[in-house]
């Protein structure tokens, strides 16, 4: 204890388990998952799994889409950087969930609770905005296939996702810079598996009213704008699906469409969910299951529905891995 003390200088030390959090002489209760103490194990190894598919999933990704010339399109680009989004954003938070639902005692500095907050929301915005390009790129490519090339070319493509990594700097350094700039009460208790900006708003003791609004405008404006610019786009492309003449090609087409819109549907509205009012009282409990569906589940699904169930992809795969069909000749004797 005297030694956490000494290190703990000016911040605090917590851990999300059912554990004990120490900053300076004093004590404090942080709470993660464990109203859930009978599920740990298995709350464990299902977070494990997801986290193990997800990792998988996505680099593989990065990599077929980068190894094979054929996957060298505007579609591919962005789903490269969103898996690249979705491996950060994963690695960020569920290492340190792991460790919390596995070892005793686990703990978090005030400035590295600061630095995942920061990132956390610096991915998240990241993907919002990519996601809203990729949407954008699917409406062209099927609604208006002949401006595709000039419209979808590589310059634009670069430059649109340059714009969305670039666009998760302010919102992530503002907010985060203005949180951790509030004095904090006395009872520190983190109502959360990580670092989000509702359980860390939760231990300040000031007024917080214009950063709550800066926080609804931030989510509006990264969270809903492009969810109904996402919708508006998929409402056009299922419209030009509908025209199609072949009955096969609507089914797989609307089918596909469907799950995007499911998964988008997901991550956006769990999102906004828990951001849009971070200190409503009636996602104190329930908040936590929010968050594993864009933190966990979510990462994982991406790869699934955007790339791998792609024909495309599954013929780069057999021929980046070598499984191609070779023809049998007799062996000399």
């Amino acid at each position: 204890v005297l030694s956490i003390q000494s290190s703990c200088y000016q911040n605090f030390v917590c851990t999300f388990n059912n554990f004990i959090c120490i900053c300076l002489f004093e004590i404090y209760i942080c709470y993660g998952f464990s109203y859930l103490a009978s599920l740990q194990v298995l709350l464990f190894e299902g977070i494990l799994l997801m986290f193990l598919i997800t990792m998988a999933g996505n680099f593989l990704i990065i990599f077929v889409a980068t190894a094979d010339p054929a996957l060298h399109t505007p579609m591919y680009y962005f789903l490269k950087n969103l898996a690249l989004i979705e491996i950060c954003f994963t690695l960020n938070i569920v290492p340190k969930t792991l460790m919390d639902l596995l070892l005793q005692r686990k703990f978090i500095s005030f400035s590295a609770c600061a630095l995942q907050l920061c990132f956390v929301i610096f991915f998240v915005t990241s993907e919002c905005f990519l996601l809203s390009a990729m949407a954008y790129d699917r409406y062209v490519a099927i609604c208006h296939p002949l401006h595709y090339t000039t419209r979808m070319n590589r310059r634009v493509c670069f430059h649109m996702v340059i714009a969305c990594w670039v666009a998760g700097i302010p919102f992530s350094v503002g907010l985060t810079g203005w949180l951790f700039s509030y004095p904090f009460c006395d009872s520190m208790e983190i109502e959360h598996f990580f670092c989000d900006i509702a359980p860390v708003l939760d231990l300040v003791c000031s007024d917080t009213y214009s950063f709550e609004l800066l926080v609804f405008i931030a989510t509006v404006t990264i969270v809903l704008i492009p969810f109904i610019l996402i919708a508006a786009s998929y409402i056009q492309i299922i419209r030009t699906i509908l025209q199609m003449p072949s009955s096969e090609g609507r089914r797989k087409a609307f089918f596909t469409c469907f799950a995007h819109l499911l998964v988008v549907t997901l991550f956006y509205c769990t999102t906004g969910l828990i951001h849009l009012k971070p200190r409503s009282r009636l996602l104190v409990k329930s908040r936590k299951l929010v968050a594993l569906s864009y933190t966990v589940v979510t990462p994982m699904l991406n790869p699934i529905i955007y790339s791998l169930r792609n024909k495309e992809v599954k013929h780069a795969l057999r021929k980046t891995f070598g499984t191609r069909q070779f023809n049998k000749t007799p062996l000399r004797r």
